[in-house]
C-alpha cells in the first residue's frame, strides 16, 4: 500500500467514526459507556457479572434516572454496543495511522517536509479522542444530554483530522500544481468555500445538540414565517446562536443558503474551458454533491429526523467538505522556484 492510499483510508475510517457518531447520538446511546479507558477499554463486558457492572454504573447516571427508568439488561446492550463500536473505530483510526506511519518514517519513505504534519494529525486525534470523553463527560452529571458547545467542538474537530489527511494524500498524489495557473479570486472563493462548508458543519453540531431539527419541520418557511418568533428571547444575547432552537436552525438553514450561492458561483469560475479538466471535474464533484446534500437536509427536517437519513446527512457534509479540499487543491498556486 502506497503513503497515499494508507491516507485515504485513514480518511474513509474517519468518515465511518462520524457516521456511527450520529448513529450513537441518534439512538441515545452516547451515554451508555460511563467510563473512558483508552486500552482496557477497548475490550467489552463478556461475563454475565461484567455485564451486571456495567449496566449497574449506567443505572447511576442522569440518563437511566431521568429517561430510561425501567431499562432491561438486554436493552442496555442494545445502546452499549452502539457506543462501543464507536470508540472501538476511533480507537482504529489511531492504529491505522500510527503503525503504516512508524513504519514508513523508520525506513525513510516519507516526505521530510510531511512529517510534521502527519505528526500533527496524530497528535489532534489523540485530542479528539479526550474530547470525545469531555463530552460524553457533560452528559453524566445533572442533565441528560451532552453540551451542544462540545458535540459540536467534538464534530468540528473531526473536520479538522478529515480535511488534514485529505489534503495530505492529495499532496501526495498530485504533488505538483497544474501549470494552467487559476485567478487568484477563484483561490480565495475555493478557500471561502471551505470555510463556510466547515461553519456549516459546526452549525449542524449545534442542530444535533439542541435537538433543533425536531421543530419547524417545513420548508422553505419556519412555522409559516421567514423569521421564527422568540429569535433572540434567550438572555444574555449571544446564546441564542448556540441554545435557542429558533435560531439555531434558522443559521444551519442561512448557511446552507450561503453554499447555494457560493458553490455555483466557484462553479462557475472554474469550468471555463481554459480550466485544466481536473479542476473542472473537481467542480463538477462539488456542485453535485452540493445538491445531495442540501437535499438530503431538506427531506431529513420534513421527515423529522429519521435515524438513515439523518445520519446519510452527517455523514455527506463530511464528503462535501472533502470536495471542497479538494477543489482548493487542485486551483493552488505553484510554488515559488
Amino acid at each position: 500500500m502506497s503513503q497515499r492510499y494508507w491516507l485515504l483510508l485513514c480518511c474513509a475510517v474517519v468518515l465511518a467514526v462520524v457516521v456511527v457518531g450520529g448513529i450513537t447520538r441518534l439512538t441515545h446511546s452516547g451515554l451508555s459507556i460511563v467510563e473512558w479507558d483508552p486500552v482496557v477499554g477497548a475490550i467489552p463486558p463478556i461475563s454475565q457479572t461484567q455485564w451486571t457492572d456495567a449496566f449497574e454504573k449506567y443505572q447511576r447516571t442522569p440518563e437511566y434516572e431521568k429517561v430510561n427508568r425501567g431499562m432491561s439488561l438486554e436493552a442496555f446492550k442494545d445502546i452499549f454496543w452502539v457506543e462501543w463500536v464507536h470508540r472501538l473505530l476511533g480507537r482504529l483510526i489511531g492504529v491505522v495511522f500510527l503503525v503504516p506511519f512508524l513504519y514508513w518514517l523508520a525506513r525513510g519513505r516519507l516526505p521530510r517536509a510531511l512529517v510534521p504534519r502527519l505528526v500533527g494529525l496524530f497528535v489532534l486525534g489523540g485530542l479528539q479522542g479526550a474530547l470525545g470523553w469531555y463530552m460524553v463527560a457533560s452528559g453524566l452529571v445533572d442533565v441528560p444530554r451532552v453540551s451542544p458547545y462540545r458535540l459540536a467542538a467534538h464534530l468540528g474537530l473531526a473536520a479538522i483530522i478529515f480535511g488534514g489527511l485529505f489534503w495530505t494524500a492529495l499532496d501526495l498524489w498530485r504533488p505538483q500544481p497544474s501549470s494552467v495557473p487559476v485567478p487568484a479570486a477563484a483561490r480565495r472563493l475555493a478557500t471561502a468555500v471551505i470555510a463556510l462548508v466547515f461553519v456549516t458543519i459546526i452549525s449542524g453540531g449545534f442542530v444535533a445538540g439542541t435537538k433543533a431539527g425536531f421543530a419547524f419541520n417545513t420548508f422553505p418557511l419556519m412555522a409559516g414565517r421567514v423569521f421564527p418568533d422568540r429569535m433572540y428571547a434567550g438572555r444574555p444575547i449571544w446564546t441564542n446562536l448556540f441554545e435557542n432552537i429558533a435560531t439555531v436552525q434558522f443559521n444551519h438553514r442561512l448557511l446552507a443558503g450561503l453554499l447555494c450561492v457560493a458553490i455555483p458561483l466557484l462553479w462557475c469560475h472554474l469550468t471555463r474551458p481554459a480550466r485544466p479538466a481536473a479542476t473542472r471535474a473537481a467542480a463538477h464533484l462539488l456542485l453535485g454533491w452540493l445538491i445531495v446534500q442540501v437535499t438530503l437536509g431538506i427531506v431529513t427536517l420534513l421527515y423529522v429526523v429519521p435515524v438513515p437519513l439523518a445520519v446519510a446527512h452527517q455523514g455527506s457534509a463530511l464528503v462535501l467538505f472533502g470536495l471542497a479540499v479538494l477543489v482548493r487543491h487542485r486551483v493552488r498556486p505553484a510554488r515559488p522556484s
